[in-house]
Order: structure tokens, then sequence, then C-alpha cells
């Protein structure tokens, strides 16, 4: 069944009083949420990605561990203990972060005027 079907099922159940208004409200959010494309996760990704940062704060070698644990909301250390794990493995660990040392970008230096630092 398309998703427009599916709808005007639920709305004429709705309007026979099959459903109630709480019934029919969350049917509807169930069949809405199946129909959505996988554009808009690929969207949400992408979003994402572009986000991610080298931290300048939180740093050993190039801050990619800190930037992507702020991206994940894992915990710093144990992105430095995976890429140290997969640099045991033919050495994957240090080229994935080289790669990303060179590829993704630091994050903005914050400045404080006078006026912010309440001078």
């Amino acid at each position: 069944m398309s998703l427009a079907e599916d709808l005007s099922r639920l709305d004429e159940l709705h309007r026979q009083g099959g459903l109630s208004d709480e019934e029919f409200a969350q049917a509807k959010a169930k069949v809405l949420s199946r129909g959505e494309t996988p554009a808009r996760n690929d969207a949400v990704v992408v979003q994402a990605l572009n986000g991610l940062r080298r931290s300048r704060s939180d740093r050993w070698l190039g801050g990619v561990c800190a930037g992507v644990a702020q991206m994940t909301g894992v915990a710093a250390w144990i992105w430095r203990i995976s890429f140290a794990l997969l640099a045991l493995c033919a050495g994957s660990g240090v080229l994935v972060y080289l790669l990303l040392w060179i590829f993704v970008p630091e994050e903005p230096v914050v400045t404080m005027t006078p006026r912010q630092l309440g001078s």
C-alpha cells in the first residue's frame, strides 16, 4: 500500500469512530515515519560529518580524537585507544588518523572583545 492510501484509510477509520484522536495521531506518526525517504537520513549524516572539526583545546597530536569525540558523544580516550589499536593492524589507524588530520579543519578560534570580557 502507498503512503497516501494508508493515510486515507486511517482518516476514514478516525471519522467512523474506530480510532480515538490519540490512536489516530500515533498511527499517523507511525505511517509517516515509515514513509521517510532515505535522502533525509543521508542529509542528516552529511550535515553531521560537515560539522566535524579538530579540537584546539583537547589535543595530543592533531586534535582528531577529541573532534571525533565531540561529534559522536564518546569519550576522547576511547577514540585514542581505538586509533592506537588500529595502528597495530597493519598501520591502518595511523593512515586514518593522518587523513583526518589533513582533511578535517580545526574548530574556529573564539576571540572575545574587551566588552565581552567585562573590561
